[in-house]
């Protein structure tokens, strides 16, 4: 082929702003465990390959947090408790470690260290495990295993850490703890110095977004949410927003050029939302490009682009360009990323082979190049952009074989080029224009996800009246220093973070952690300046949302799968889902159904209508898996889940094991079978070709599952919860704090 494709990776690395003060200890560790497993390795990892040329985001307040734990001694309730003597440890940190120092990949960040695989059996083989079944020793090691599970293993080439990782049996002492953390610093300090010297060298742009990561378009104009979705209902706010969105982009400009020596170009706004509005704030402060998802340039450009059911685009000629956009101002150019490679990396790809899943990728952009050979332009921009953190722990060695290989491929191949945004701006001659762009995000093409729910609106009600007292207490501040802090604690509540987990539809596992930062960003206005603090504000927003649930009234005789409405369902046991108007059309069903005769357990499934179109069936890709634990049975081979959590802090259920799997799939009008798998010893999960499990779909979905299928005898008791997933990944789960029983009838 003679028309080189051009390809710009861009990594996000983001991280939120976890203490409740400058002083205060970080409440979570994730920018201290992301620094040590992916920010600089995925940096290092570009010697392999001359001519590579990479992407980078990174967040100013990301950036603020890895000089504090690098350079300024700062520490997590992770780190140190890491630290602290055993025999200084009470019953609340004990409870804490064996809570949380588990909370990694067990496949691959757990399985292979034996003696820290045996902690964690140990710690999850009993539901009434106690603080004192472990010793001080034990102790000692499951915090020294966390955090070498969390180094990234190209760290080894530093002698203390592969002196302390092959310390196999464990037996760690309080030394070497203090020796991990400290060298968990020393790789927190190269990180900022190796970007800039790697950008300073020409291998990689940086790109920065507004400093405590807002929703630009709601700070700019809060009636774009409507504009993006007209069922959204944004919250009435006294407050005009427009001077903070202008103060977030400038303040993250000036500090990335007082950090890497230049301003950068492009701005990667959170979560890729943009609208007209935003695009005006940056075009006045001289910003040369952004970026945003294929959903928006879709809405802006009032077209749909048509991909087959692997997710190849058929004609990709209107993604793979730069736009200029001018709108009676300077130009700047933004880029759309395609949608599919993120979901693919993320969420797919680890489930394969790492190698062959890397070959998957590349035939892909082959085939985007093959599509383009005719196209009258000469050039073309394929852009690759995701989160650069959070999806590695789920591949073997951290990501670093499918990278490689990936990387390796691109490079040997003389057709295919990466670039930087900025170099391949620098040789396009005329742009495409563009001349509107739709307010959106990179989630369904709208806010939705941080405002219109009833507990995000309250929260910007919150923001906004903190806001409101701040702009009195103004009056009577001189000292300029004090109205910087107390402005700082508002930009950080107007952070994406805490709306996105607030309400419907997401789930962190730790919503209660969010909520008290958000509070105490607020609260923190009125004790600096010296105020009595709302009442409200010592009250939670969070939502703790009871999923409602009732048994059974009894067994049932003769039952059928119809799928159809009729008498079997009405002694049956039900759990509620709840809802607000806002997220009516996000959830996939709306009510769950469950009962029993003396050889199978029956459930129903009543599908939300918003998720099936007429014609072409399931809009989207739904996964239904329901998990099962023998209780009545001694030493059950059982295994982990096999869907991945949207988040580091994995909700306790998520993390239990169990013995039989039952997923079904449901996508268009395609009829796939349910599938049945069984655990081993191994913590694997082996299919089952032989069982005696039906589903039927109508108006519900009904599915049987035979007792004998699952071992469980007459008079003994199984566990289950359900989890709705998509691509693997866990949307939600029911019940959502306990496991729901079903105890096999005795003749």
């Amino acid at each position: 082929m003679k028309k080189k494709l051009s390809i710009a990776f861009i990594w996000h690395m983001h991280q939120p702003a976890y203490r409740t003060g400058p002083e205060e200890i970080y409440l979570m560790p994730w920018v201290r465990l992301h620094a040590v497993k992916d920010y600089l390795d995925m940096l290092v990892m570009m010697d392999k390959f001359p001519g590579l040329k990479l992407n980078f985001n990174l967040v100013p307040v990301l950036v603020d947090a890895i000089y504090n734990y690098g350079f300024r001694g700062a520490h997590d309730i992770y780190s140190k408790l890491t630290i602290t003597p055993v025999e200084e440890l009470g019953k609340e940190e004990k409870t804490f470690i064996l809570n949380h120092f588990f909370d990694a990949n067990y496949q691959n960040m757990v399985f292979h260290h034996a003696a820290y695989k045996k902690l964690y059996d140990k710690r999850f083989s009993r539901d009434d495990i106690g603080i004192e079944d472990f010793t001080p020793q034990e102790y000692s090691d499951i915090m020294a295993w966390f955090n070498l599970s969390w180094i990234d293993p190209h760290w080894r080439v530093y002698p203390k850490i592969n002196e302390l990782s092959e310390k196999t049996e464990g037996n760690f002492t309080l030394q070497d703890r203090i020796d991990l953390i400290e060298q968990q610093r020393r790789i927190l300090r190269r990180i900022i110095p190796t970007y800039k010297k790697y950008q300073d060298e020409g291998k990689i742009e940086i790109s920065t977004s507004p400093y405590y990561h807002p929703i630009l378009p709601l700070l700019a104009d809060m009636e774009d949410a409507q504009r993006s979705n007209t069922n959204i209902t944004p919250p009435k706010l006294e407050s005009d927003l427009y001077e903070d969105a202008v103060f977030q982009v400038k303040s993250a400009l000036d500090m990335f050029e007082r950090t890497f020596g230049k301003r950068p170009a492009g701005i990667w706004p959170s979560e890729h939302c943009v609208s007209e509005k935003t695009m005006g704030i940056l075009q006045d402060l001289g910003v040369k490009w952004t970026i945003s998802d294929e959903g928006v340039l879709e809405q802006s450009l009032k077209r749909e682009f048509s991909r087959d059911f692997r997710g190849y685009l058929e004609n990709p000629y209107d993604l793979c360009h730069s736009y200029e956009y001018k709108n009676g101002k300077d130009p700047i150019n933004i880029i759309f990323r395609d949608a599919v490679f993120p979901n693919l990396i993320g969420f797919e790809y680890p489930n394969h082979d790492p190698v062959k899943a890397a070959n998957d990728l590349y035939d892909r952009i082959k085939s985007i190049q093959y599509k383009l050979e005719n196209s009258p332009d000469k050039n073309h921009l394929l852009t690759i952009a995701m989160d650069g953190e959070n999806c590695w722990e789920n591949y073997p060695a951290d990501g670093t074989e499918f990278l490689e290989t990936l990387y390796g491929l691109i490079n040997n191949d003389e057709g295919l080029e990466t670039v930087t945004v900025s170099g391949y701006l620098e040789k396009i001659k005329k742009p495409k224009s563009i001349k509107t762009i739709h307010p959106g995000s990179w989630i369904n093409r709208d806010f939705m996800l941080w405002v219109g729910e009833p507990t995000k609106n309250l929260a910007w009600e919150y923001l906004d009246k903190t806001r409101q007292d701040l702009k009195e207490f103004e009056k009577e501040i001189t000292d300029q220093q004090l109205l910087f802090e107390l402005w700082r604690e508002i930009y950080m509540a107007e952070g994406s973070d805490w709306f996105w987990w607030y309400g419907e539809p997401n789930d962190s596992g730790q919503d209660n952690l969010f909520d008290l930062l958000f509070r105490s960003h607020l609260k923190n206005v009125y004790k600096l300046a010296g105020k009595p603090e709302p009442d409200y504000l010592d009250i939670p927003l969070h939502d703790s949302v009871y999923v409602g649930s009732r048994y059974p009234r009894g067994e049932v005789e003769n039952f059928e799968l119809t799928g159809s409405n009729n008498d079997n369902w009405a002694n049956a046991g039900c759990i509620e889902i709840p809802t607000t108007p806002t997220m009516q059309e996000k959830r996939f069903f709306n009510k769950i159904f469950f009962e029993h005769d003396k050889d199978n357990l029956y459930l129903r499934f009543d599908i939300n209508s918003y998720v099936i179109d007429e014609e072409l069936g399931f809009k989207d890709f739904h996964q239904i898996y329901i998990y099962f634990k023998n209780t009545s049975t001694a030493n059950p081979p059982v295994a982990n889940i096999r869907t991945i959590s949207k988040t580091e802090n994995v909700m306790p259920l998520l993390k239990e094991r169990f013995t039989d799997e039952v997923k079904m799939t449901f996508f268009r009008k395609l009829d796939f079978p349910a599938q049945f798998a069984k655990a081993n010893y191994d913590n694997l999960w082996i299919l089952q070709i032989k069982h005696g499990i039906e589903a039927v779909y109508k108006d519900f979905v009904e599915i049987k599952i035979p007792f004998n299928d699952l071992n469980i005898q007459k008079g003994e008791t199984a566990e289950f919860f359900i989890v709705k997933a998509e691509l693997g990944l866990v949307d939600k789960f029911y019940p959502r704090d306990t496991l729901l029983s079903v105890t096999r009838p005795v003749d």
